[in-house]
């Protein structure tokens, strides 16, 4: 019987711009040794940083079966990463919802067998060969050229290694937690000088589970060290002529400005978002009545609006205007199915539930990546807001249905680095009375 062989695969990927010009970096480690067996690097164009941390992964698993082909069962990789998305969903504690990420999941786990490969979630600090070498990929593509080994510097800025603790047979998560219980035991009170294989303080943290597939920490729990969140402050418009008579009014219409009464709603809010001192960045929907109400906040705090297309009403097609009861009498079986499927347009060829949230999402990793750890207000529309939040909570499409938002109201969403978000607040009107 062959001795097992232990390798550790660390895997980053990112995009400049979300989706952007995109590389991934990955490094195979000699387990009991602590040296670097090899390394990889590729720009790939435009991606997202989730499909980047994807490739990045592959990457690595093909780099550790490359320098042990022949080593079947013999060989074990533990794979660790920060992306908290790429390892819950390859561990089999989260869902693989997103279309682009299914094939590239299932490309990684058909590389070595399942029961070789077990995964860790690190912090950013401790995964910095790996983010190097992603950036040499991406400056390299960015001047027209190919990454290459032989000038990389990367493994240079990586903190000094020591080799990886035991941490029993691959998938003993109790007896991983056990030892990281005893080796924080043993450091307590000392200066934190622990090495890039060390143990998690993240997970280390954590009771001894019992069940493996319990959900991670999210929302209020997520791990301190994922530092300050992007902030989303979800500002739905002040009222128009069309609000109190709650006609479809999207961005196939006639593009209302603000009532009388809107605009009183849009002072209101500046008063509120002045006296509380916390926005650092603005972005609007492009449709005027968030334009307007954008910009009574700006003028009083000083800060510019930025227009992001991707926060834009649905297109109600031909609905627009028109109230629910007119809808019914009109297209009765169009909203029938519209009410029960996501994938259903409006009548006349407006944009699905579906469609806007494909849409919303893009602006969300778009707005997250560039004002991580900032505080924005994004003024938009009620089908936007409701599909943050939805999103969010990983809701069902009909939970869209059983949220209120009224006019000129606030609600609250934080995304911290690793995909996790938190809902803080849903319509509240309090800066309104």
């Amino acid at each position: 019987m062959s001795a097992v062989r232990r390798l550790v695969v660390e895997a980053d990927g990112g995009s400049r711009g979300n989706p952007g010009p995109a590389g991934y970096g990955a490094v195979v480690i000699d387990a009991a040794t602590g040296e670097t067996l090899a390394e990889a690097a590729e720009y790939i164009g435009v991606a997202t940083n989730n499909v980047a941390e994807y490739r990045g992964l592959i990457a690595g698993l093909t780099a550790a079966k490359a320098l042990f082909p022949d080593a079947g069962d013999a060989l074990e990789v533990h794979v660790r990463m920060d992306s908290k998305l790429v390892v819950e969903q390859m561990s089999g504690r989260w869902k693989i919802k997103h279309p682009d990420m299914k094939p590239l999941a299932a490309r990684a786990a058909a590389i070595l067998p399942p029961s070789s490969v077990t995964y860790e979630w690190i912090p950013r600090a401790q995964n910095k060969h790996a983010d190097r070498l992603a950036n040499e990929a991406m400056d390299a593509g960015r001047d027209g050229r190919q990454w290459e080994a032989s000038a990389s510097t990367a493994e240079l800025d990586a903190p000094a290694r020591t080799p990886l603790p035991d941490r029993g047979p691959p998938g003993d998560a109790a007896a991983g937690a056990a030892k990281a219980r005893a080796a924080l035991a043993a450091a307590r009170g000392a200066a934190d000088t622990r090495t890039l294989f060390e143990v998690n303080t993240a997970a280390s943290e954590e009771p001894e589970p019992t069940d493996v597939t319990a959900a991670p920490q999210v929302g209020w729990a997520a791990a301190p060290d994922l530092g300050a969140p992007a902030t989303f402050v979800l500002l739905r418009h002040g009222e128009t002529l069309l609000t109190p008579e709650k006609r479809f009014s999207g961005s196939g219409g006639t593009d209302p400005e603000l009532s009388a009464v809107g605009r009183d709603q849009a002072a209101r809010a500046a008063v509120h978002f002045a006296a509380l001192g916390t926005v650092q960045e603005i972005v609007s929907s492009p449709l005027r009545r968030c334009r307007e109400t954008a910009a009574a906040v700006a003028d009083r705090l000083g800060l510019d609006v930025r227009i992001e297309d991707g926060l834009r009403e649905t297109d109600f097609g031909a609905w627009e205007g028109l109230t629910f009861g007119e809808v019914r009498e009109r297209y009765g079986d169009d909203l029938t199915t519209w009410l029960a499927d996501p994938e259903t347009a409006p009548t006349g060829g407006g944009e699905s539930f579906a469609e806007v949230a494909e849409r919303v999402a893009a602006a969300r990793d778009r707005l997250t990546a560039r004002y991580a750890g900032r505080t924005v207000l994004a003024v938009t529309h009620v089908t936007p807001i409701k599909t943050l939040v939805r999103l969010a909570l990983e809701a069902p499409a009909k939970a869209m249905f059983r949220m209120e938002l009224s006019a000129a109201s606030i609600s609250t969403v934080a995304y911290y680095g690793d995909g996790n978000a938190s809902v803080r607040l849903l319509n509240d009107t309090s800066h309104l009375r």
